[in-house]
């Protein structure tokens, strides 16, 4: 019973070793259908959220809190698959929402880079250069997007518990290592990492539910099932009747206790006109 994250860069073999490590496991290999189910949720084509993966900054901007909606609704999608376990996820940002999970055996797979230019110029049908060209650029993208999404850098090998690198090693030999630290089970769930991860998709849900009304909300739960919904604006924060509808909604899709707003309803203060009683003549 273990999740395994791994961190990729374009042709890198990380999609191979993912594969092929799921097979020998006999665990569930996700990766794109998390994109598709945020696609979805967050109601634009899937080909503007591929292009947000690679230029964040100038396209989720675009939208009305878009970083805030898209990460709400991809950390929900993405840890609905993950509270499963026997999960092998390759792709971008899965080791940045498992960090606190025990049982998550976090990897990056890296590669030379010119045998990376090699498939790259067979995939695009370019030159060398144009190949080293593209992939220093996909590679920096995905740098600024981690860093604009989660103020994380994706090269930082303290986010990972191994990093491996396909040239003397394998393939085979990548998936042999993976394999034998899940098998030894190093990486076994328990009790309290199963609870937490629970706790985390449960709480990632909820925010996706109301992120859309007040996309910096923040969302706590208690041991008896109470949440409370704090930093709040917009139509949680000053209608009443939103917010019981909210509450009961909650309640019943996610069995909970209760909802609790952190701070009462705010009325929204009319616009004061300061010349009203001047006497202009």
């Amino acid at each position: 019973m273990a999740i395994i994250t791994i961190s990729r860069g374009s042709y890198s073999r990380g999609k191979e070793v993912a594969e092929a490590l799921a097979q020998r496991l006999g665990y569930s290999c996700v990766s794109r259908d998390i994109l598709l189910e945020t696609c979805e949720e967050f109601s634009i084509p899937e080909i503007k959220l591929v292009k947000a993966l690679h230029d964040a900054p100038s396209v989720l901007e675009r939208f009305s809190h878009g970083k805030e909606r898209y990460m709400s609704y991809f950390r929900a999608a993405f840890l609905n698959h993950m509270v499963k376990d026997n999960v092998v996820y390759h792709g971008l940002a899965g080791h940045f929402f498992l960090q606190e999970i025990s049982h998550v055996l976090k990897a990056r797979i890296i590669a030379n880079m010119e045998d990376r230019v090699i498939e790259e110029m067979k995939r695009e049908d370019c030159s060398p250069e144009e190949a080293r060209y593209l992939l220093k650029k996909d590679d920096a993208e995905r740098q600024k997007w981690s860093l604009f999404l989660y103020g994380k850098d994706t090269l930082n090998c303290s986010l990972y518990d191994m990093v491996l690198h396909i040239d003397t090693l394998t393939v085979a030999d990548v998936v042999e290592v993976l394999a034998g630290l899940v098998e030894k089970g190093r990486f076994d769930a328990t009790p309290e990492s199963a609870k937490l991860l629970q706790k985390q998709a449960l709480l990632a849900n909820i925010h996706a539910k109301i992120v859309n009304y007040s996309p910096l909300a923040t969302v706590d739960i208690d041991e008896e099932r109470v949440v409370t919904l704090a930093n709040l604006h917009g139509g949680l924060k000053h209608d009443a009747e939103l917010r019981r509808k909210t509450a009961a909604k909650l309640v019943e899709t996610y069995g909970l206790k209760d909802v609790v707003f952190a701070k009462p309803v705010q009325p929204k203060k009319d616009h004061i006109q300061p010349f009203y009683n001047l006497d202009i003549k």
